[in-house]
């Protein structure tokens, strides 16, 4: 029976330890120093939004095209993950158009209009002032705060236990299953901290810091546009979570920066953009019409190169990475994971999936 040790507790490490605890014969142990329900800078799960909306070039869009069928299924068949189905529109400035071509969310005729069944490209009389083009297409939303504690639980039925640990190395892990005996195969989904994790430290991984504010307004579809007058790394976006999560007003797009607190002068700037771009999130009463839950910040955990999914011998122990995914780590979520299964069938000498 192989044992399995799974350093991160996020939704990549949530997401290979569930679809591991699937087969049969596993025992597997997830590791991690913050765990669904914990709020910290480090730990970017909590701060996501999140939703699916393809980011991916074309080219690698494998692992958005095997996450979408599974995160459409839970929203519609299994209430209590927590994930619901909502209208997205994406739009595309006139500003920005010359930026475009290699931008797989906001290309024009993007590769994901075969994703969504009802994806259909935006009419000039449905374009806000100062937009070249748009789509729309049928997404989901999810509410992170049911839905990693779901993953949780989902492991757990199927015999996974939840240890508490701070590792300074990677190798500590091996050392930490639950029944005593030593890790066959290590996962390292850490996240940001595989910038500094012993064993790991990969330097190309930096921080991508996002502010948010959450409000109580309801958002009637999900919005997104191309970028905004105030700053290249300032964001304009709006998802509603599912089950009263709360509206994500969004954001930032900082890279390299690691500090943990909300700025004001983001957060009303988001708050101006959130209601320019849609009057009727606060009944035409524009920000004063807003009511703010809290105000957040994560850091996305980007990885120059890409995601980090492949195997790796260290002190005699097989570690499968599966880290780097910026903001896509919901909506790349089981198309990762299922790469992550494989590579330890791999190791294990099973056959692959």
């Amino acid at each position: 029976m192989p044992n399995i040790v799974v350093v991160g507790a996020g939704v990549s490490g949530l997401t290979s330890a569930y679809l591991l605890s699937k087969q049969s014969g596993n025992v597997i142990t997830v590791v991690a120093k913050h765990m669904p329900g914990d709020y910290d800078i480090e730990y970017a799960s909590p701060w996501a939004g999140a939703n699916v909306l393809p980011m991916a070039t074309e080219k690698n869009s494998t692992w958005e095209r095997r996450t979408w069928p599974e995160m459409k299924r839970l929203a519609t068949e299994v209430p209590e993950a927590g994930i619901h189905l909502l209208k997205s529109r994406v739009y595309r400035r006139e500003k920005d158009k010359e930026n475009l071509k290699f931008d797989g969310l906001f290309e024009e005729n993007p590769w994901y209009k075969n994703l969504f069944d009802d994806f259909r490209e935006l009419p000039k009389e449905e374009l806000p002032e100062g937009m070249a083009s748009g789509c729309e297409f049928g997404s989901v939303c999810i509410n992170v705060m049911l839905y990693t504690p779901w993953l949780v639980g989902q492991c757990r039925k199927n015999g996974v236990v939840f240890k508490r640990a701070q590792l300074k190395h990677i190798s500590e892990a091996a050392s930490m299953s639950h029944n005593g005996g030593k890790a066959d195969v290590m996962v390292n989904a850490t996240g940001l901290m595989a910038s500094r994790l012993g064993g790991v430290m990969d330097e190309k991984v930096v921080p991508v810091r996002g502010q948010v504010v959450v409000v109580r307004n309801e958002a009637p579809y999900m919005v997104t546009k191309s970028g905004t007058d105030d700053a290249d790394d300032e964001l304009c976006y709006i998802m509603m979570r599912a089950s009263g999560g709360g509206t994500i007003l969004g954001g930032t797009y900082q890279k390299g920066q690691w500090e943990s607190q909300p700025d004001p002068n983001y957060a009303m700037r988001i708050m101006r953009r959130a209601v320019e771009m849609m009057p009727e999130l606060a009944d035409g009463k524009g920000v004063k019409g807003l009511s703010v839950i809290r105000h957040g910040v994560g850091l996305r955990p980007f990885r120059e190169g890409g995601v980090r999914i492949e195997k790796e011998k260290i002190d005699d122990t097989w570690v499968v990475h599966n880290y780097g995914h910026a903001g896509w780590g919901y909506q790349g979520s089981y198309g990762c994971a299922e790469d992550v299964v494989g590579l330890v069938n791999e190791i294990l000498s099973r056959p692959r999936l």
